[in-house]
């Protein structure tokens, strides 16, 4: 009697560093990768089209005519990104809804939970809310392949929020300084809130948590999704000296 042939396992394409060296199109032929990539791709869209959303929404609390300007440029801008993602994501023979479909709701929560009340709140989300994702993504960008990362670098540009926001919160800290308890309060707020949502769009999905904790075939590391995490709270706090407030 013949022993019945295992379908075999397909092949990772290597580490994470050895993915990093690779193009589109030899580290997409392991199907875990090519999902894990779908899936970020997927949350990427997903997060700039929420973006847009709420920096429209937000320059209506802006002040000043010229404020509400640079918010709507800084909407514009993270649409262009959405379209960037929403057109790779055709390339690769992924349908972008379905690719964002997943992220929906946990994107949709933690900008319902952290609506800002005033102009103030909407900028340091939009500085320190939005920093804190792009560190996220960026720490993952270094186990993509070349082209994948390129483009996600490239979506992560700042579009302005930084110099901004942090001109006008520390205006607005220096006219009253008794605005920056408040303030400062938020921004840990968000931070928790921000930090909880990255966590819970890994471990939802599979290949996508796969590729973070170690890489394709690196190995389940959870030192490693333990220092990147501290590296992006180290940043955080870089980034709220730099608003003149305490982390």
């Amino acid at each position: 009697m013949e022993t019945p042939e295992k379908t075999p396992e397909p092949e990772h394409t290597g580490t994470a560093a050895q993915i990093a060296t690779q193009d589109w199109a030899q580290a997409s032929a392991d199907p875990t990768y090519r999902a894990a990539v779908v899936d970020l791709l997927g949350a990427l869209a997903y997060g700039e089209l929420a973006a847009f959303e709420r920096l429209a929404e937000d320059a209506k609390l802006a002040p000043t005519l010229a404020d509400k300007a640079e918010l709507a440029a800084m909407a514009s801008a993270e649409f262009h990104h959405f379209t960037q993602l929403r057109g790779r994501l055709s390339e690769i023979d992924a349908e972008p809804t379905e690719a964002m479909a997943p992220f929906a709701t946990a994107l949709d929560e933690f900008h319902r939970q952290t609506a800002p009340s005033d102009w103030l709140e909407g900028l340091i989300k939009a500085y320190v809310g939005d920093s804190i994702a792009s560190d996220f993504y960026r720490e993952v960008a270094a186990r993509l392949d070349s082209d994948t990362r390129a483009l996600v670098l490239r979506v992560l540009d700042d579009t302005g929020h930084s110099s901004f926001a942090v001109e006008k919160v520390r205006g607005a800290i220096e006219a009253d300084p008794r605005v920056g308890g408040r303030l400062a309060l938020w921004a840990r707020r968000l931070m928790g809130e921000a930090l909880s949502q990255a966590q819970r769009v890994v471990a939802d999905r599979d290949a996508l948590s796969t590729m973070l904790v170690g890489g394709l075939a690196d190995g389940f590391d959870l030192a490693e999704v333990g220092r990147m995490f501290s590296r992006i709270t180290e940043a955080h706090t870089k980034r709220m000296a730099a608003l003149g407030l305490a982390a």
